[in-house]
């Protein structure tokens, strides 16, 4: 018996020795040896020297200067990374997908060919009627409550606008309060679709939006107001303009523009994604350079091409180009935007 423990101590302290100790060791001293930018998580720097991020975790780039990556159900948290597990048949998927066409897409054919949708969506939106009837924006809330109660919840500035209407509103939350005994205490997205129905009446063809305003003393100020136009009318209403204009059209867009990763942390995007941004990164930097448009085009074009790549030298896969590695390219040739 004691020798049968003796054995099993040595075999439990050799493997705890060799598994915990020497082979993490080796693993490391080959790693930083041989491969240390990969071993220490691809991080690389900005022109100022300081660390921008990894390569292998994407992150969100907004401005129109730069190319943006896929879009994310984690919101590019890497401690959070999950797919957003949303059906095909799920409404929200739709919206989601509708709201990063609507600012983007383009026409296909036709006198527009090549023109954005999104100032037709607009306009659309601002004669208030959709499949015939008026008030688009209670038709939406009416339509899909979620989405109203969302937008309300989405942002704190959100819900302090409806808390201020409900309170400038009594009558009318009184009497939903009536029709909804189990909610003698609304809070701002109950009132969600209630507000949105008497914000369309009261301001047909407005949806309300963050509107940044300069003051007297040169800072500025931001605060929902009624808006005809914008980012916001032009996403969160695409989809009732393509239901209200189903012979629109409308070019693809490549897929990976709209779709999430299964992480969510997808660091690159497909060559075509890059060409079909290419044309918005382009002329936003030669405006901000005042430079020839064809030009600047054509320089950041070398650029993808030159950053592309396959995977295993192109023996399967499309090729695909790093939105951090192409982004911190346009910093060290072009500086930083301005705006």
């Amino acid at each position: 018996m004691r020798t049968h423990i003796i054995k099993s101590l040595w075999l439990l302290g050799s493997t705890v020795v060799i598994c915990c100790l020497i082979y993490p060791l080796a693993v490391w001293a080959i790693g930083q040896t041989f491969f240390p930018f990969t071993a220490n998580g691809s991080m690389v720097t900005g022109p100022d020297g300081k660390q921008v991020g990894s390569l292998l975790i994407a992150q969100p780039f907004t401005k129109d200067e730069y190319f943006w990556p896929r879009p994310s159900a984690a919101s590019y948290d890497a401690s959070a990374s999950a797919s957003s597990t949303l059906a095909a048949s799920n409404y929200l998927l739709r919206d989601r997908v509708a709201r990063m066409l609507g600012p983007i897409v383009k026409y296909k054919n036709g006198a527009k060919a090549g023109q954005l949708a999104a100032p037709d969506v607009e306009a659309w939106f601002q004669q208030d009627r959709y499949q015939g009837k008026a008030n688009i924006v209670a038709q939406w809330a009416d339509n899909h409550n979620e989405l109203a109660q969302s937008w309300v919840s989405a942002d704190p500035s959100h819900a302090q606008y409806v808390s201020a209407w409900a309170k400038s509103h009594k009558a009318a939350v009184t009497d939903w309060i009536k029709q909804n005994p189990g909610t003698p205490q609304p809070q701002a997205s109950d009132l969600a679709v209630l507000f949105f129905e008497n914000f369309s009446k009261d301001n047909p063809g407005k949806f309300p939006s963050q509107v940044t305003t300069q003051l007297p003393n040169g800072k500025t100020q931001t605060a929902i107001a009624p808006v005809a136009s914008g980012s916001d009318v032009q996403s969160i209403f695409f989809d009732m303009w393509r239901q209200d204009h189903p012979d629109a059209d409308l070019a693809n867009v490549p897929g990976d523009v709209v779709t999430t990763s299964g992480s969510g942390l997808d660091p690159d995007i497909t060559m075509d994604n890059a060409q079909y941004q290419l044309d918005r990164v382009a002329s936003k930097w030669a405006t901000e350079l005042k430079r020839d448009p064809a030009q600047v085009r054509s320089e950041i074009n070398t650029i993808i091409q030159t950053d592309a790549y396959a995977p295993m030298n192109g023996l399967f896969g499309e090729r695909m180009v790093n939105v951090l590695r192409i982004n911190l390219e346009l910093r060290k040739r072009y500086g930083a935007p301005t705006g």
